[in-house]
């Protein structure tokens, strides 16, 4: 029973409930597009800026984050030549914020905006003066002229370029002699400077609880401190404020520039750092160690923004008949349940789960907590949550609540169902990676597997492997059965081995990864060599922690495990450790795989 058995309950409950003594005909949209929001597109007008800004570029900050360089710099295994040639390249990015920010001083009519541009400049003329200690540190001399890479002239080109108010959409420099036509540019060379600002105090403050981890032995400790300190986390707050301040007037088209400058400001500085030279074996990309890579993945609320219950309850209401309302000639063989019994009875059914639910969970729990993982417990746990699954797909079919929906409308509601932000991004890349060997397997408890195929196919991915449940038609119409292939957390776990033992011909760097997001996902999770954790689902941690299992951050785990690793030596991935990791978007998994 999918809207019941596989996710956080208490949230499942409540929506539905909701759901069903509120939805009408007279309220639904009758094209069944399912237009539902992801969060990171619930900006609101009142908020800053700089920070939607900032949300909307979360797809290269993380990639920056993910990068070789990064997290060899976070382990403290980064190679020393490494790091001397970004510090080189850095005095050249440098150089050039001090001159963009001479040019934007010159062009704001803001005295206050004068002043705060000023003291930026001030900061970088500071740091530089930094990174000429590091060279001494570091023993190579900073006066010696070294040339910028590719990937360094575009920023400070397209950085210069701005500053020169030299963008599209805008008079050529020559015809901008207004005061509200400098400010524009002003504008835009602060919006062009302040993802860098940002993403070096994000990262900063990434890699200083790593010092902390190792004392103060981190042999980038002064680089770390410099990014992390108030300081400089207070210089970044200052310039995203200065582009609120400088932004006020700004029209929607202005503004969309400012969006344009922002997102390329910030694929040019992930580009900075994938140019940096990392002539060391790297955890990431897996694509580099790895040539077999099998990826699981669960579909609802692991790819999805909605659970795909109540897709099919959204189909169910709008098409079923209300008093008095003949049915279709092509549904004369198939008799739909009339709307109000069809809402009585999906309330019965998630009211009863809720109360067994409730009560299993209490039995499950019952022993008292390990102080080690548990593989054993765990099953004998999830075993009883299979059982009950079961039984509570059973009463699904019994019901017919499922009887008379229509397939073409199931498939044009896949159509446009919303992903999570970057999930078919991630699908998308690893199909298309050559140089990776991959094979993708989505083992799901949705009730209907045509709702998860037209899904990835109207992104045009035809050929993963799937292993969900299917309605059973006659014609185009539901009988209201389900033909059973994967009800609980031992189906998905039988679905997981039978898959390993026909790929166990693949070559010997083959590595597992499972991602999910519920209690249902556990088993696998655990057995992969990599579980991810995609989500916040506070029941999957209650039963995990309860039997061993630790959620350990996925970027940390890699960082700790480039420092653990010996050059020359493979990375090792454990099955069965306990130990699973979480990330907080998709983003996370692609640049785990494939690479930013």
């Amino acid at each position: 029973m999918p809207f019941l058995s596989i996710k956080p309950f208490c949230f499942l409950h409540t929506h539905l409930i909701r759901y069903y003594r509120n939805h009408t005909p007279l309220n639904f949209n009758f094209n069944l597009k399912f237009n539902f929001t992801t969060a990171s597109s619930m900006a609101t007008i009142e908020e800053q800026v700089s920070k939607r800004l900032w949300v909307r570029s979360q797809s290269e900050s993380i990639g920056s984050l993910y990068t070789p360089f990064v997290v060899s710099l976070a382990s403290g295994n980064l190679k020393v030549e490494t790091f001397r040639h970004y510090i080189a390249q850095d005095v050249h990015f440098l150089k050039c914020f001090a001159q963009a920010y001479e040019l934007a001083e010159e062009c704001a009519d803001d005295d206050d905006a004068k002043v705060s541009i000023s003291e930026l400049r001030q900061s970088v003329l500071q740091e530089l003066e930094m990174h000429g200690s590091f060279c001494l540190e570091w023993g190579f001399d900073a006066s010696k002229a070294t040339l910028p890479n590719s990937a360094t002239i575009k920023y400070t080109d397209f950085l210069l370029a701005t500053a020169s108010g030299k963008i599209d959409g805008l008079k050529s420099p020559e015809t901008v002699t207004t005061p509200y036509e400098k400010t524009k540019v002003a504008a835009y060379t602060i919006c062009a400077m302040v993802p860098c600002m940002r993403l070096y105090a994000f990262i900063g403050k990434k890699l200083e609880s790593l010092v902390d981890i190792n004392g103060n032995h981190h042999p980038y400790k002064k680089w770390i401190d410099n990014y992390s300190c108030d300081a400089f986390q207070a210089a970044a707050l200052q310039s995203e404020n200065l582009l609120d301040k400088l932004s006020v007037t700004l029209t929607g088209v202005e503004l969309d520039i400012l969006q344009k400058l922002y997102q390329q400001a910030m694929k040019l500085e992930m580009e900075f750092f994938l140019a940096q030279p990392v002539d060391q074996q790297t955890v990431v990309p897996l694509s580099k160690e790895h040539n077999c890579v099998t990826v699981f993945s669960d579909f609802d609320l692991t790819c999805t923004v909605v659970d795909s219950c109540t897709v099919f309850a959204d189909i169910a209401m709008a098409t079923s008949p209300t008093p008095g309302q003949a049915q279709p000639e092509i549904q004369s063989q198939i008799t739909k349940m009339p709307l109000t019994e069809l809402k009585n009875t999906w309330e019965a059914l998630v009211k009863q789960y809720a109360e067994e639910y409730e009560h299993l969970m209490e039995t499950m729990l019952v022993n008292q907590k390990g102080e080690k993982f548990d593989y054993e417990g765990l099953r004998k746990a999830l075993e009883q949550l299979s059982d009950f699954e079961k039984r509570a797909n059973t009463r699904v079919t019994e019901s017919k609540i499922l009887r008379g929906l229509n397939l073409d409308d199931i498939k044009h509601a896949g159509q446009h169902l919303v992903l999570q932000d970057g999930c078919m991004d991630f699908f998308q890349s690893v199909m298309k990676d050559q140089n990776l060997n991959a094979s993708i397997h989505v083992v799901s408890y949705c009730w209907c597997g045509d709702l998860i195929r037209s899904t990835f196919e109207s992104g045009g991915i035809h050929n993963l492997e799937l292993h969900a449940n299917e309605f059973i038609y006659e014609g185009l119409l539901s009988t209201g059965e389900i033909m059973k292939k994967v009800e609980s957390p031992l189906d998905k776990l039988h679905v997981f081995n039978d898959v390993l033992k026909e790929h166990d011909q693949c070559d010997q760097t083959n590595i597992t990864i499972y991602i999910g997001d519920s209690i249902g996902d556990l088993l696998c999770l655990v057995e992969a060599d990599i579980g991810i954790v995609i989500g916040s689902s506070s029941s999957l941690r209650k039963v995990g922690g309860h039997f061993g299992v630790s959620f350990m951050p996925l970027w940390l785990g890699l960082v700790m495990k480039q420092r653990e690793h010996v050059e020359g030596s493979g990375f090792s991935w454990n099955r069965r450790s306990g130990v699973v990791y979480t990330v907080s978007s998709w983003d996370e998994i692609r640049c785990l795989i494939v690479g930013c």
